[in-house]
């Protein structure tokens, strides 16, 4: 039996997610593989670093500086989220990422990114703690329009969640056959066009096939959320969601909406973690 843990993204929603996971880890709960898109993957690598805490520290900590969010860097480096500072500064020398136990882990790591020519999915597979892995979880983390293309190992990629916002499906082909997955949105939320298209055309013109891809973004995840529903109700899927629409949007520098965010997400996890428990074991 292999189990795997997916973890949507959202942008800070995804605080919500850090609350989860980091009571997993203070109950010892382990996976075989987990697979982060966006944000899902830039706090998701602290489950294999071993380090909860973290996500909700640094967040907190640099919630109000320019650098590391803010129109101000958007402007002066491309990159509304600072791409050298948010993955690379950061995590080596402010509030430093584990690189050794990440490593050592035995758990999979993979983080979701778009192929801007092929329009794809990547589902890039993280074992080595360098630059390019910084800059895999950086891609998958970077919306268009409010960041750069990334550039690495060969490929122009960008946000994961474009082509695949909930990869259950990818962990079960995978053979993970008892998959926990996280959730950033409440039951029933149903996902409408995006209304930035107009400005993914005009930046991104000279992809056609990820902008195709953009453009049908909301039927894939609406899509996915009913699979998802039907593994959840067959058994085959055990579902962590927020109970209603999380406060928060995909941006804030109000360090106290980032925890009661992180304490809600702590919240859902404690009461459901005997239900969890008992899924895993069966």
């Amino acid at each position: 039996m292999k189990k795997g843990l997916v973890l949507e993204g959202g942008a800070l929603r995804s605080l919500f997610s850090a609350g989860v996971i980091d009571v997993m880890m203070e109950n010892g709960i382990d996976y075989d593989g987990l697979v982060g898109v966006s944000a899902g993957a830039a706090f998701g690598c602290n489950y294999k670093s071993r380090q909860p805490g973290r996500v909700i520290r640094y967040n907190k900590r640099f919630a109000k500086d320019w650098r590391y969010c803010s129109f101000r860097s958007l402007l002066l480096t491309g990159d509304l989220f600072g791409g050298d500072y948010d993955y690379h500064r950061l995590p080596e020398e402010f509030d430093p990422f584990d690189q050794e136990t990440f490593e050592q882990n035995p758990m999979n790591f993979y983080a979701v990114c778009t192929d801007l020519v092929t329009g794809k999915a990547i589902y890039k597979k993280l074992t080595t703690c360098d630059y390019n892995c910084y800059e895999w979880i950086r891609a998958s983390a970077s919306m268009p329009v409010a960041a750069k293309i990334v550039k690495v190992e060969g490929h122009k990629v960008l946000d994961g969640g474009i082509t695949d916002s909930i990869p259950l499906k990818f962990m079960e082909k995978e053979g993970y056959d008892k998959n926990v997955v996280v959730l950033t949105q409440p039951l029933g939320y149903v996902k409408k066009p995006n209304p930035l298209m107009p400005l993914f055309r005009l930046q991104l013109h000279r992809y056609p096939k990820f902008i195709e891809a953009s453009a049908h973004r909301h039927e894939m995840y609406n899509g996915q959320t009913a699979y998802v529903r039907q593994q959840e109700l067959a058994g085959r899927a055990f579902v962590i969601r927020p109970q209603h629409i999380l406060p928060i949007h995909h941006l804030t520098h109000d360090p106290q909406l980032m925890q009661q965010v992180y304490e809600e997400g702590r919240k859902v996890m404690e009461e459901q973690m005997d239900d969890l428990k008992k899924y895993l074991k069966a």
